[in-house]
């Protein structure tokens, strides 16, 4: 008998069993846990497909509401002097341990006598998780060992080099396009195999890896007039143009894209489900007083700023219909007359919160002195108390994909999908790449679609408040867009940092807003008064003054970001480079390797 090498055949087995009872299946009937003959596995088509399911949970993340800590838009300081070492953890990714598993499967499978449609699109899931996997990986160190067979336990990459990074991008590529031949094109919302990898996802993550070479990031002196752009676009317009053939399209209501899950826009998504499969997404993001914690990842004035006012222009551009002037005069009505979507992704002090537990009319506050003392946040003498998280509040809170159905008792178990991909996402690659194409039209009209579906005014020519004249204004325009569509999905930092824009973060401090409540002539009202009437829900938004503070709000906590220009590319871990001398550091680091692809 010959015994799998994989340890981590022993580790899937608990997850397999809870598969296999999901799927309504018999039990796996293995007399001995410890060890099994590996026709068991891959002569079995049932054990085959549990083994890559499995792999899911090894490659695609859930829902985290720290996603976008390392940008502007929520809180948090994240980079710090020493953030990034050598030695260190932070922004290291070497998933060895994923890839051994994927070729693991790869080659068992393409071994085994299972049937050819089904070894088919396994082969095709697996593949794609290879080149998912190894994207992460270059796009933080640059070229990596593009290991494609399954390697003992333990031995991962000990005597292999880096392969340069055009070598990386091609790997990917090439393991995308094997994917591509071998999955299905489209599978419905209505099948038992939602929530697995098809050709749309394929198409659409070749687009973004092709996105990713072409950049700024990967081509600093020729970032917009590299020849890689050419494929980059080829490749966006194919995947747009194949996700709309098979019924993708834009969810005619933004916030809806999370909430009517397996919705028309939705690529590929991590399927949830209570109690198998659930996340703290809900816990993290809710005011304390409805949750079972302290929210630790909110919004910041910083992100209120750049949203959009309701005609698609700034706040202080002076031709916007809804002209405010100054920051200090935003301040004072930042909540009127904005890009809807901003109701849709952002709450604060007296809105209307419709959570299941509450009355009706319920409002939610944070001010001083007349809230709940878990949601305070503020230093306004007058309230005669302390704010005891003020390190982590804001005066705003996370409202997307917010389930309003749980109650307090009942927020761990969030269980709405996880959109990895969508629609919107791949229409910001092809504009693009269409942009840099000479298509500038192309990539305007990719803006139009997306501001449209958000509910922004076309205003009189048609542009719904867009400044994108020229090649150069449509490509800010483009990075300013997916800030706002795409806000506390984990993309903000990223963008910034392949168009090589991530040193405008450094020296960010961030900023929360404290709601003082005031009456009709402006004075402050007083504490009791304010206290009974927030107790009835009477206070509305605009029956507060606020006041800007940084935050975190202790002096003494760091509060500026520290970035270095070498951040483009992190370093491979020291202890790696200890286990295998063939490796090279990058050359920002200590190296000799260029990371780039020039």
């Amino acid at each position: 008998m010959k015994t799998i090498r994989l340890k981590h055949i022993q580790a899937l087995f608990t997850a397999t069993l809870s598969a296999f009872a999901l799927m309504g299946c018999d039990s796996l009937n293995i007399d001995n846990l410890e060890s099994y003959d590996e026709s068991m596995v891959w002569s079995d088509a049932k054990m085959a497909t549990a083994y890559v399911n499995n792999l899911y949970s090894e490659c695609f993340g859930n829902w985290n509401s720290g996603a976008d800590a390392n940008s502007e838009e929520i809180t948090g300081v994240p980079w710090k002097l020493g953030t990034i070492t050598e030695t260190g953890t932070d922004y290291k990714k070497w998933d060895y341990t994923t890839i051994r598993h994927i070729n693991e499967a790869i080659e068992r499978i393409s071994n085994s006598n299972i049937s050819k449609d089904v070894a088919d699109n396994l082969l095709g899931q697996a593949f794609f998780m290879r080149a998912y996997t190894y994207y992460y990986m270059v796009g933080y160190h640059g070229g990596v060992p593009y290991v494609t067979t399954p390697q003992e336990h333990g031995k991962d990459s000990l005597n292999v080099k880096r392969n340069s990074t055009k070598e990386c991008f091609d790997f990917i590529c090439a393991d995308l396009d094997r994917a591509i031949q071998l999955l299905p094109e489209k599978i419905a919302a209505s099948s038992d195999d939602y929530g697995r990898i098809d050709q749309c996802f394929a198409r659409s993550w070749k687009a973004k890896t092709l996105l990713l070479k072409a950049s700024p990031l990967f081509n600093p002196h020729h970032p917009y007039d590299n020849p890689y752009w050419k494929e980059a676009y080829a490749a966006a317009k194919d995947a747009y143009d194949f996700c709309l053939a098979h019924g993708i399209s834009l969810t005619p209501n933004y916030s809806d894209i999370w909430l009517q899950e397996k919705g028309p826009e939705v690529i590929f998504a991590v399927v949830n489900s209570n109690p198998n499969k659930t996340s703290y997404y809900a816990a993290s993001t809710r005011p304390a007083s409805v949750s079972r914690g302290v929210n630790s990842a909110n919004p910041t004035w910083e992100f209120i700023k750049e949203v959009p006012m309701a005609d698609g222009k700034r706040f202080d551009d002076p031709t916007g219909k809804y002209y405010v002037g100054t920051e200090n005069e935003l301040l004072k009505s930042f909540w009127k007359n904005r890009d809807p979507r901003l109701y849709s992704v952002c709450f604060w002090n007296g809105s209307l919160y419709p959570v299941a537990g509450k009355p009706s009319n319920y409002r939610q506050y944070n001010a001083l002195g007349i809230c709940s003392g878990d949601d305070q946040y503020g230093t306004n003498p007058n309230a005669h108390t302390n704010a005891v998280n003020n390190d982590a509040y804001t005066g705003f809170y996370n409202y997307k994909g917010a389930d309003m159905k749980l109650t307090q008792e009942t927020c761990l178990t969030y269980d709405i999908d996880y959109v990895l991909m969508r629609l919107s996402e791949v229409m910001f690659i092809y504009a693009e790449a269409a942009n840099e194409n000479g298509h500038t039209d192309v990539a305007v009209d990719m803006l139009k679609l997306i501001r449209k579906r958000a509910g922004i005014e076309p205003g009189s020519d048609g542009l719904y408040g867009l400044k994108a004249g020229n090649r150069e204004e449509t490509r800010q325009a483009i990075l300013d867009e997916r800030a706002i569509e795409l806000c506390f999905e984990g993309h903000r930092f990223w963008d910034l940092r392949r168009a090589r824009k991530m040193m405008e973060l450094n020296g960010l401090v961030k900023h929360g807003i404290e709601a003082i409540a005031i009456n009709p002539d402006g004075s402050e009202m007083d504490i009791t008064e304010a206290h009974n009437k927030a107790e009835q829900f009477e206070l509305t938004t605009e029956d507060f003054k606020y006041v800007l503070h940084t935050t975190p709000l202790t002096p003494a906590s760091e509060k500026a970001f520290y970035l270095e220009e070498k951040y483009y590319f992190f370093p491979i871990q020291k202890k790696t480079i200890d286990i295998n001398p063939n490796i090279q550091q990058n050359k920002d680091w200590g190296g000799t390797f260029n990371p780039t692809m020039e």
